[in-house]
């Protein structure tokens, strides 16, 4: 298959022709040959390129999350000027938005609502609207596939940096199909175009796609990844490490505090046939429980297609919580640029996974059917909404 990039080299797109060009992008952002999508552009369109956008993390994913902000700079490929959007703005400003006409965006999502590329890329689509700029999205495929989706729908009094729409958790759109969603959902009244894939079917995983997977932020370093990082994340609003500062970010769950093996004999029970707990000692370098040994599990899987990391995650939440009631907590605010609520509601989309696994600390009983109570989705009216912005 091809990506967008790789299409755009074969078939040139008339609206870019004449254009000043600003491009959004990261160090995924390449082609089959593994060129990054600023040097190809400087190729398809002589001095037509005028500065790159960046997301969190920066133009090499460097930088690690919440609120650690990236500066802007030079690129050493090619001596564009480099302006982050995850610095003293999550917006373009006027001085950015005057380096171009037509902004490009290429990045690689990992297909869940709580990663900040998405929402960078709809204060791109208002700022470009509100300045009669042109955006061109080219696609990239949606790693852990566009059939499966797990819920529930965030809450909009809960929207932030990492929901900035009533979207499930895992909500199975490309980047492309994403932006012509939220143009919709938001009214926004901008000049979008897309580039789309060729060859790409809703039911691939990326390994399928014969494309390279080159890392989009540092914590999600293999395309595996992605399959866990939609119920791992929520990790990331309490004191249990999701692994950051392992080889195995957010393949990992635990803490100072966890007896792995009195943890793992109660979350047998939630094992699936796409995923499996496994007893395991780590010790972070980094972020939480840097330098001190943790007991946890780590998470395996033999099945990608019936990965469901969400109803796994609560059921890691809800046991530690009753297990160890006065070690367990949630971390307070700040988180992602929001001040006031706490991380987990932000994360979750609402408070209802926070009340749920506070209830199991005071004895509540927790199993299968509460969880698909909590995390309920009407698929089949999430497809109806989706389904005129759709590509494939």
């Amino acid at each position: 298959m091809n990506s967008g990039l790789d299409r755009l080299q074969v078939e040139h797109l008339p609206q870019l022709v004449g254009q000043r060009l600003g491009v959004l992008m990261n160090q995924a952002s390449v082609d089959a040959r593994l060129q990054l999508a600023s040097d190809v552009l400087l190729r398809l369109f002589p001095n037509q390129v005028q500065a790159i956008l960046t997301p969190q993390h920066g133009l090499f994913g460097e930088q690690q999350a919440n609120m650690i902000e990236s500066s802007h700079g030079v690129c050493p490929t090619n001596a564009l000027p480099v302006f982050s959007l995850y610095s003293e703005t999550r917006r373009p400003t006027a001085g950015m938005l005057e380096q171009f006409d037509c902004l490009v965006v290429d990045l690689q999502d990992v297909g869940t609502r709580v990663y900040t590329f998405i929402w960078t890329v709809l204060e791109c689509l208002v700022a470009c609207g509100q300045t009669g700029k042109r955006v061109v999205v080219l696609d990239r495929p949606n790693p852990i596939g566009g059939n499966v989706f797990e819920g529930p729908l965030l809450d909009e009094n809960f929207q932030s940096f990492v929901g900035g729409a009533c979207i499930p958790l895992r909500h199975g759109l490309t980047i492309a199909e994403m932006a012509r969603f939220l143009v919709a959902e938001k009214s926004l009244d901008v000049d979008l175009h897309v580039v789309p894939m060729s060859g790409w079917r809703r039911d691939m995983m990326f390994q399928e796609t014969g494309l390279h997977f080159v890392w989009p932020s540092p914590n999600i370093p293999r395309w595996q990844t992605a399959l866990v990082y939609p119920g791992l994340v929520l990790l990331e609003g309490t004191n249990l490490s999701e692994g950051r500062g392992t080889t195995r970010p957010f393949e990992l769950a635990g803490a100072p505090f966890i007896q792995e093996y009195n943890w793992y004999n109660e979350l047998q029970q939630f094992e699936s046939h796409g995923l499996r707990f496994v007893p395991s000692r780590f010790t972070p370098t980094f972020d939480k429980w840097a330098g001190q040994s943790c007991g946890g599990v780590a998470l395996h899987w033999a099945d990608d297609a019936n990965v469901r990391s969400v109803a796994a995650t609560v059921a890691i939440l809800a046991t530690a919580a009753r297990l160890w009631p006065d070690q367990f907590h949630w971390l307070p605010p700040p988180y992602e640029y929001e001040y006031e609520k706490m991380p987990i509601d932000i994360l979750f989309g609402s408070p209802a996974l926070r009340q749920f696994v506070d209830n199991c600390r005071r004895g509540q009983q927790v199993t299968l059917d509460s969880i698909s109570d909590l995390l309920a989705l009407n698929t089949e009216a999430w497809q109806e909404r989706v389904r005129p912005y759709l590509l494939y």
